[in-house]
């Protein structure tokens, strides 16, 4: 116990000083000698507290955590594993009984029969009080004059503002005109970024800089160190802070020497009277501490107003304070006059923009329908035959088109109406399939065109109107359709705003309600109670794998659904479940959009999913539109629904009365941009106007976010100079997956394929695990994409059969590779739950948190 005893010794050395300090404020406030035995009766209590909480504080802070731990184990403690906390209290413990120091008996020992000494310490301890006393007052009376010193140093530096700026100003301006002749102009795209070499680009061009602030943000070429968060950092510096810094020190050398000379004489004489000391300029500085910085603030703010020429035309003239203060009013009454003239172009700028925009932009986006067309309405909810009755009015027309919201929607529809006899064509973003003979056709929203003549026209899915990055595909539809019928299917939710937007047209509204019923189980859902014709729903497609790998290895037979899945792929999972060949479905919300299963019951594995953003429960609309799959007509008497925990909550969600769709989106229009273009040629200004501009009441913008993002990549290259604004729009637009970074750098070598008229790059293909089947088919469908929008109808052949061997790859996959994806803690890798929302087990868990709360307490 090396560092117990070296602490004692310390410890009653303390103590004995804390004694001798508390003999002497006991002494100091009494008028004649108490005795010694009256101070002992006194202060009894508090000299016998003394000792342990010396003792105690000194051995708690000073003895290391290893030796507290030991000294309890050799007491019979038990101490691996416990709190820091209990360690602590337990050793206090002991440490109270831990060969104490006898204050009473020492005191006895120094002062005990020694009036002598005691009187001694009396008159020394009241000798002090007085000196204290004495002190004191001359401080208090010095903060005083202090005070008084500072308050007439406030005013006269209010009365001397001008003229001390008007010094500050030519100091600034011959340094300013130094800097810019003989220093470098440097270059660096991150200035925190010390790894990154700055680029020498010469000298400065002094016309380049209107104001100072403009010549302030440039890099000096050396290094600082800043705070930020209660730490500090080093980047670049920037010549703002070198000027702050010299500003700072001429101001600290010029304004106490001014301030001490117009002090007036009488106070001085005070401060002389009270401290025995002459008043210096060096004091005055020492107490204008704050004062300067403030001062040095609104300097420092002034002088980033002024223009540069203005600066550089005053550094060679001789300094006379009254000559200079004429300059300056001069220049600010010129610089007014500058800003007012800057100002009137801006309004009139701002005017001619909003003429601009308002041009572009106009009535765009007023629904523009045509009288004559006859507008169908199919109201309801989910799994009410809304488009099965919808589709079966297109086929007795002599042309037709079904505009989808999916690609799988479009190809069921495109297989059902062939079956059912009806030649149909099919054409998404990354397919085209002609029927001949064919009338009709089955394509995604995105690809209507307003020019083409239909006899009906089917939109579906259409609340879809809402959403901020598709949703103006549906308005467009809607409002454009070139046709005699259009039939909208739509949810409750969007009924109001459908009727808002067709205002007088001839409109006939079906509304559908389920012949089964939805029945919501009481009890919560557990992986046992699974039964045939169970669609289990969750929200990733990690989690999918992972149910159906414990469920197939349980013996079931399992289909999945899940977004990024290959379409023919989901359609193969699809028809087995269907045809009974499976039993089980487990799926993400994508089976909410459109799917007919025989599904008996939907069962909610989760109740909330991440929305690109942040993870949150489901919305009321979600849940609906999901559970309402449940109960196939024909099939069942009623649909089941299941949760596996918060039922009451999840089932008030699906009961609630929706909330009408309020807003529709709008997206930039071909004849926006024929508009665009007669002011503008670049597409960074139409990104920039498009963000001013104000969308209509009822209406919001799509927010082009992936678009902007392409952009950047290619602006100001050859891409850009070649293409025109429509076609280069129109390759930012297509439909592919611009998260994913292997495809975003097969779009843009693609694109130079394209300017540069050579051959296509190939998509990268890669088959060693279902991810990289899966991504590989989404590089096949972004090649499709270019290949279609450049009519290279004989390689389409060849890729469309590629990618569908891709999707024939991925379904033997999906039965071999799904026994990997077992849930398994990320860190020790033990199995977990079924239901287990987390990546780590609850042991792992704690053992971190413990780590965590351990690590936190140590540092507090």
């Amino acid at each position: 116990m090396s560092k117990l005893t070296t602490v004692y010794p310390e410890a009653v050395e303390q103590t004995k000083l804390k004694l001798y300090e508390d003999i002497d404020r006991y002494l100091e406030l009494k008028e004649t000698l108490p005795s010694f035995e009256q101070y002992l009766s006194d202060r009894k209590h508090y000299i016998e507290q003394i000792w342990v909480n010396v003792w105690l504080n000194k051995v708690t802070n000073d003895v290391p955590k290893n030796e507290k731990k030991a000294f309890l184990s050799e007491k019979g403690y038990e101490v691996q594993g416990v709190d820091r906390k209990l360690i602590n209290k337990l050793f206090r413990d002991e440490m109270r009984e831990y060969q104490p120091f006898d204050a009473l008996t020492w005191l006895y020992e120094m002062f005990e029969g020694q009036k002598e000494k005691w009187s001694l310490r009396f008159k020394e301890a009241k000798e002090q009080f007085i000196k204290r006393e004495e002190q004191s007052k001359i401080a208090e009376q010095k903060a005083d004059l202090t005070e008084e010193i500072e308050d007439i140093a406030a005013r006269i530096l209010e009365e001397q503002y001008l003229n001390i700026y008007v010094y500050v100003r030519y100091f600034v301006a011959k340094q300013l005109t130094a800097d810019l002749k003989n220093n470098v102009k440097f270059q660096s795209i991150n200035p925190a970024a010390l790894e990154e070499k700055l680029i020498n680009q010469g000298e400065f061009n002094p016309n380049a800089y209107q104001t100072v602030s403009q010549f302030f943000t440039e890099l000096t070429g050396e290094i600082q160190k800043s705070p930020a968060f209660g730490r500090s950092y080093f980047e670049y510096q920037t010549y703002f802070y070198l000027y702050e810094s010299l500003i700072s020190d001429y101001l600290s050398d010029l304004v106490p020497e001014k301030v001490f000379q117009m002090l007036p004489n009488d106070l001085k004489e005070d401060f002389l009277d009270i401290t025995n000391e002459q008043l210096s300029i060096s004091f005055v500085k020492g107490m204008m501490g704050e004062l300067l910085y403030d001062l040095e603030g609104f300097i420092l703010e002034d002088i980033q107003e002024e223009y540069v020429a203005d600066l550089l035309k005053i550094s060679d003239l001789p300094f006379e304070l009254h000559t200079h203060k004429n300059i300056l009013e001069q220049d600010i009454e010129g610089r007014e006059q500058k800003r007012i003239e800057e100002l009137a172009e801006i309004q009139r700028k701002k005017a001619e923009e909003e003429r601009i925009m308002r041009d572009i932009f106009g009535t765009e986006y007023d629904p523009s329908l045509k009288r004559g067309i006859r507008y169908v309405l199919h109201i309801g909810e989910t799994n009410t035959g809304k488009t099965h009755h919808a589709l079966e009015q297109m086929k007795q027309a002599s042309s037709g088109v079904y505009l989808a919201p999916l690609r799988l929607l479009a190809l069921e529809v495109y297989d059902k109406l062939n079956s059912e006899g009806t030649p149909c064509s099919l054409k998404t973003g990354e397919e085209e399939k002609t029927v001949a003979n064919a009338s009709h056709i089955s394509c995604t929203v995105e690809m209507f065109h307003e020019k083409e003549y239909y006899e009906v026209v089917v939109i579906d899915e259409a609340q879809m109107i809402a959403d901020k990055d598709r949703g103006f595909s549906w308005y467009k539809a809607i409002t454009k359709a070139n046709a005699e019928e259009v039939h909208i299917i739509g949810s409750r939710n969007s009924k109001e705003m459908l009727l808002e937007l067709l205002g007088n047209s001839q409109i006939e509204i079906y509304e559908y309600t389920r012949d089964t019923p939805l029945e919501v189980e009481p009890k919560e859902f557990h992986i046992k109670h699974i039964k045939k014709g169970d669609a289990l729903i969750c929200f990733s497609r990690r989690r999918v794998l992972e149910i159906a790998s414990r469920l197939q290895n349980n013996g079931h037979s399992v289909s999945m659904i899940y977004g990024s899945m290959p379409p023919e792929t989901r359609k193969k999972q699809i028809e087995q479940f269907n045809k009974g060949k499976t039993k089980v479905i487990v799926a993400t919300d994508a089976i909410g959009m459109g799917l007919n299963l025989p599904i008996r019951r939907i069962v909610f594995l989760e109740n909330e999913k991440f929305d690109g953003t942040r993870r949150r429960l489901l919305t009321s609309q979600e849940v609906k539109q999901i559970a309402g799959r449940a109960g196939r007509k024909g099939i069942y008497d009623i649909g089941k629904v299941a949760f596996t925990s918060d039922i009451k909550k999840m089932k008030n969600l699906l009961l609630q009365e929706d909330r009408p769709v309020q807003t529709f989106s709008i997206a930039p229009t071909s004849t926006v941009f024929e508009r665009f273009q007669r002011y503008y040629r670049d597409l960074g200004t139409f990104f920039e106007l498009w963000e001013k501009f104000e969308s209509p009441k009822g209406t919001k913008k799509a927010a082009l976010s992936e678009e902007r993002s392409l952009y950047k990549k290619i602006v100001g290259t050859e891409i850009e100079a070649r293409l025109s604004l429509t076609d280069l729009y129109g390759f930012l637009h297509l439909p592919f997956a611009k998260n994913e970074p292997l495809l975003t750098k097969q779009w843009e070598d693609t694109m130079y394929a394209i300017i540069d008229g050579s051959e296509l790059p190939e998509p990268l293909v890669k088959e060693r695990s279902l991810e990289e089947l899966e991504l590989s088919y989404k590089a096949v469908g972004l090649h499709l994409l270019f290949l279609y929008r450049l009519g290279e109808r004989t390689e389409v052949v060849y890729w469309e059969r590629l990618r569908l061997d891709i999707s024939d790859k991925v379904q033997e996959r999906l039965k071999t590779d799904i026994k990997k994806f077992e849930k398994k803690c990320k860190n020790c890798g033990k199995k977990l739950p079924w239901d287990h929302s987390f990546p780590t087990c609850e042991a792992c868990y704690r053992t971190r948190y413990k780590r965590y709360w351990e690590d936190e307490q140590d540092f507090l």
